[in-house]
């Protein structure tokens, strides 16, 4: 299954292309079936909606608290990653970040038992969000689009809050208005 290459003096280890892929449609099936399902979502259904053996997913993913980790993680990165990509928008990437909540929410319970009792990978996952948000708020005060006064800790604790109190399917109009409110209070005055 893994294929390893020296570089510079240090072993990398790497996925064959169709163990990768097949992690990648593991991955997928999981977080469908986790927003859906919550962290009790059945492995055997998410093995067979990724066309895969349950051996497979297991070989992969020891655990549900692995795979749940594995889910989150790449959540994490692709919101990051998006907060950074040149173009994005503020109010759009928060709508995306409000469900990347939602998602964490239904996987709640499982990721609790994962960070439990490691405040430092907690904290590192909030700090890299932070600090994705800020980069964004950056350019976006650069353009002149946001206030340059604003701390992306706040923005952050503010789009929890709006999760909080909209995180029903059905709330997310006021979702929306929240965010709405929200993008009003950054803009800069005239």
């Amino acid at each position: 299954m893994l294929r390893f290459q020296v570089r510079g003096g240090q072993v990398a280890d790497r996925l064959r292309a169709d163990a990768k892929a097949n992690q990648d449609l593991v991955l997928a099936a999981a977080r469908r079936a986790f927003a859906r399902d919550g962290a009790d979502a059945s492995l055997r259904e998410i093995a067979k909606e990724a066309g895969v053996g349950i051996g497979t997913l297991y070989r992969r993913f020891p655990t549900r608290e692995d795979l749940v980790w594995a889910v989150y993680s790449g959540e994490v990165d692709r919101i990051c990653e998006e907060a950074q990509a040149p173009g994005v928008r503020p109010r759009v990437w928060m709508e995306d970040f409000l469900d990347f909540l939602a998602a964490k929410r239904a996987m709640a319970d499982a990721l609790k038992v994962v960070l439990a009792g490691d405040e430092e990978r907690r904290l590192a996952i909030r700090t890299r969000i932070t600090d994705a948000l800020g980069s964004l708020l950056d350019a976006a005060a650069d353009e002149g689009t946001v206030r340059g006064d604003v701390a992306a800790l706040d923005v952050l604790m503010a789009l929890g809050g709006i999760a909080l109190i909209a995180s029903e399917p059905g709330q997310r109009d006021q979702a929306g208005r929240l965010l709405d409110l929200l993008m009003d209070g950054l803009r800069p005055s005239r």
